[in-house]
């Protein structure tokens, strides 16, 4: 498995991320509206609103998991927080970054991921994703890639509210 990757500025994205006062915040109906959303709209079985901390992906809203975190290091959101573009994992058994992933051979067999990454306005910093998970394969169309980016957009925006807190 391939670890999620930390970067260079690990240390200012943290603070970003601190500032806003996201991280283990109250729940908040907007965001679960937007997961929701995701899993009709997409026809898949999960949809998150994960924020990457130090060593933790946090969920500030989730469908169709029972945890309310998961391990860095082995997050797809991890590697998508990055991604200048929208990140997509089509099939992970095919993907050697993934194959042996924990979440891929394990509950909840993940094997379709596709996630936005969401930015601190101020720094331009990546502090999380909006992404689609399935266990089956699969291929998006461009309405579908474009409907996904205006979410992410407008998640973005709604995280960088003084109100998400």
């Amino acid at each position: 498995m391939q670890l999620a990757p930390i970067f260079d500025n690990e240390d200012e994205r943290l603070k970003a991320l601190k500032r806003l006062g996201i991280l283990s915040s109250k729940p908040d109906e907007r965001f679960d509206t937007i997961t929701k959303k995701l899993t009709e709209e997409f026809k898949v079985p999960i949809s998150t609103v994960s924020i990457i901390d130090k060593d933790k992906e946090w969920f500030k809203s989730c469908q169709g998991l029972d945890q309310a975190e998961g391990k860095r290091e082995a997050s797809f959101c991890g590697h998508a927080m990055y991604s200048k573009h929208l990140f997509i994992v089509e099939d992970t058994l095919k993907d050697q970054r993934f194959a042996d992933n924990p979440y891929v051979i394990g509950p909840p067999h993940i094997r379709f991921y596709a996630g936005v990454a969401l930015h601190d306005q101020q720094t331009k910093l990546p502090i999380g994703v909006l992404c689609i998970k399935d266990t089956k394969p699969r291929v998006l169309s461009m309405d579908e890639i474009n409907k996904l980016v205006a979410l992410g957009e407008e998640t973005e925006m709604m995280l960088n509210e003084p109100t998400n807190k």
